[in-house]
């Protein structure tokens, strides 16, 4: 049950990142701002790995891990450039709520991909989330 509490977590870290970050990007280049707050997030990470000795463990990643972690490395760049431009841009209230369809989609990809189970639940949760976006963002 730890993983709900680390999920909660990061949304509420997540809810605090939309807030901040608005009021932090006025004046600023979208681009400008996500790499900082890029430089900001990996001193925290490689903090986290050295304050925990897990540095060691660099060296048993696998080739397949490497190229999926890099991969998804890219992805949340191109996410974080597009959330910053997109939250410089519009309000936070419209923008946070398209950036969270990315739970539909991360459900979709997680059946096809990872074959993972599409229960009646997880699509009814799909159309509520969809109503609820378009709902917030009309």
């Amino acid at each position: 049950m730890m993983w709900f509490w680390f999920a909660l977590g990061s949304a509420v870290f997540a809810a605090l990142t939309s807030i901040l970050a608005k009021v932090g990007i006025e004046g600023v280049n979208s681009n400008l701002a996500t790499a900082i707050r890029t430089i900001v997030v990996v001193i925290m990470a490689w903090g986290m790995v050295f304050l925990t000795n897990q540095q060691g463990g660099i060296h048993s990643i696998s080739r397949k891990s490497w190229i999926f972690l890099i991969l998804s490395g890219l992805a949340t760049g191109a996410s974080w450039l597009c959330y910053y431009k997109a939250l410089q841009m519009g309000e936070a209230s419209k923008v946070v709520p398209i950036d969270k369809l990315s739970v539909i989609i991360t459900l979709v990809l997680a059946f096809i991909f990872l074959h993972e189970e599409f229960t009646a639940k997880s699509i009814l949760g799909c159309i509520l989330i969809g109503a609820g976006t378009l709902l917030m963002v009309l």
